[in-house]
């Protein structure tokens, strides 16, 4: 999974409170004059209407990972709803002087605007820097450049969120069991969302004194080494109550070891939500019971701003007329209740 400072900014979603909502009524029976209405009534917002047409530029990494595949399929599959956007995307890649190259091409293509999920922030901070020095404004997608002069607006998943949503749930689940233990199966440990997410699920069992996290191993985010992490984590414990997974991706490899050691004594929680671990829970025959969500549909979301930044809106729903400056996606909890609805957005 890709890495990210986390940003407690924005929280944007469909309960965004519309601007006529707050207004009060008029006592006069007079017809209102156009100057005194509030600002937020007359903003231009972004909608499915065609507009000023668009040119965006995408970059992003080599789609090595189920859901890094998902982010450009995203970003392509909203692009093309719009007939006002045009989209240059590059071939991905995690060489970041390749990236870098990629990026200045559409820099000297003078796109409108970019759209960046960069294989390393720190190391492309300096690039976007250029495209906004050029007056080509930044969207960045999840990996967060070093200096928030490189971009004009941040989108991202929240790691610390997934991990206190992902204890949480299983402490509900678990608060009726006394000395309750719990493992961890990590992804690779030198990222910082790694420690972000165990930071979350760790805080999150703090509210349950009943459970104590026994055990923790760190896998690597592929099925090879989940599968590997798992046996490991199985052959040392006996017996533990629930697991949480980082990623649905080496999630595969764990349900394989599960499997294998004829274990179903548990409950699973995973990571990120591929379409396989939704199938798994709408199925609910096995351990996984729900998976909490890094949603790539954040790189749709890059592209519905990158669009509205063309075209100088704002968003529907918010009064302000500019985009926001960052936006923190939620890190939903999806299990049989209501995997359903999630389904369509899973990634394989």
């Amino acid at each position: 999974m890709p890495e990210i400072t986390s940003r407690r900014g924005l929280l944007f979603g469909a309960a965004a409170v519309s601007a006529g909502a707050l207004l009060t009524g008029c006592t006069s029976n007079e017809p209102s004059d156009p100057e005194d209405e509030p600002a937020g009534n007359n903003q231009p917002a972004a909608d499915d209407k065609p507009g000023k047409p668009v040119t965006i530029g995408f970059a992003g990494p080599q789609a090595d990972h189920g859901w890094l595949n998902a982010i450009n399929d995203n970003a392509k599959s909203r692009a093309e709803k719009y007939p006002d956007v045009t989209l240059e995307i590059t071939e991905g890649s995690n060489d970041t002087a390749q990236q870098i190259g990629q990026i200045e091409t559409l820099i000297n293509k003078k796109v409108d605007v970019l759209v960046v999920l960069p294989a390393d922030g720190k190391a492309l901070t300096q690039v976007g820097l250029k495209a906004m020095r050029a007056g080509i404004p930044v969207i960045n997608l999840d990996r967060i450049f070093n200096s928030p002069q490189a971009y004009r607006c941040w989108i991202g998943g929240d790691n610390y969120g997934m991990g206190l949503n992902a204890g949480h749930y299983i402490g509900e689940k678990l608060k009726g069991t006394s000395g309750a233990r719990v493992i961890e199966l990590a992804g690779l440990d030198n990222l910082e969302l790694t420690k972000q997410r165990t930071q979350g699920f760790d805080d999150a069992l703090k509210n349950y004194p009943n459970i104590k996290k026994v055990a923790r191993q760190a896998a690597e985010f592929t099925v090879e080494s989940g599968q590997a992490k798992m046996a490991q984590l199985l052959q040392a414990q006996s017996t533990f109550d629930a697991l949480w997974n980082h990623d649905d991706d080496q999630g595969v490899g764990a349900l394989r070891a599960i499997e294998q050691a004829g274990r179903d004594d548990f409950l699973m929680v995973g990571g990120a939500g591929a379409l396989s671990a939704f199938q798994a829970i709408k199925q609910d025959d096995g351990v996984l019971k729900a998976t909490v969500l890094y949603p790539p549909t954040m790189a749709a979301s890059a592209i519905d701003l990158a669009r509205a930044l063309g075209q100088s809106k704002g968003i529907g729903g918010l009064a302000e007329f500019e985009i926001p400056s960052s936006l923190t996606l939620y890190s939903a909890v999806v299990d049989k209740t209501n995997v359903d609805q999630y389904m369509s957005t899973g990634f394989k």
